[in-house]
């Protein structure tokens, strides 16, 4: 692949043409009370460079616009879709439905390691607030809870890189 210059990076925003011909993968994010901006706006630039379908923004998360969200997300917010939803519970309820698969990203004495996460998309992967995680009333509702190993001093990751490498993670082995 080639490098890319920032010039290059950022050409501008795409065209609505550009917009519609992106093949979308069956996964969506769940941002279940992420608080920091920089988080939203680094987890619309993980879903524009795995072209997700959506974001969900649910519970206390900010909302674009919001210049904070803008620069974060260098403008992928303007052209990813996303949608807020107050109640995660109700939308894990609707995603589940459209036969989604929920993968909560977390610590947690239930988790598995990435390494062993053998899940079939489509899949909604949800990510929590920066210091209390996911709340416990949606890790009940998730088909599996995964996390990353830590082997250094820091015991976490940002919810944005965690959100990524789990998100790579899936789309190994996707064959649409």
């Amino acid at each position: 692949m080639k490098k890319l210059f920032p010039r290059e990076l950022r050409k501008g925003q795409p065209t609505l043409e550009e917009i519609a011909s992106i093949p979308r993968q069956p996964i969506v994010f769940v941002l279940d009370d992420v608080q920091d901006t920089f988080n939203v706006g680094a987890l619309f630039r993980v879903a524009d460079a795995v072209a997700a379908e959506r974001v969900y923004l649910c519970g206390q998360t900010p909302t674009p616009p919001n210049p904070r969200i803008h620069k974060a997300a260098v403008g992928t917010e303007q052209w990813v879709p996303w949608e807020y939803h107050a109640d995660i519970i109700e939308l894990i309820t609707e995603l589940k439905a459209q036969g989604k698969t929920i993968i909560a990203v977390e610590q947690h004495p239930r988790s598995v390691s990435y390494a062993e996460l053998r899940v079939q998309l489509p899949a909604a992967l949800i990510v929590g607030h920066e210091t209390r995680g996911i709340s416990e009333k949606v890790l009940e509702r998730a088909d599996v809870i995964v996390e990353l190993p830590m082997l250094g001093v820091t015991r976490s990751l940002t919810v944005a890189a965690a959100a990524a490498v789990i998100a790579y993670k899936l789309l190994e082995s996707y064959r649409p």
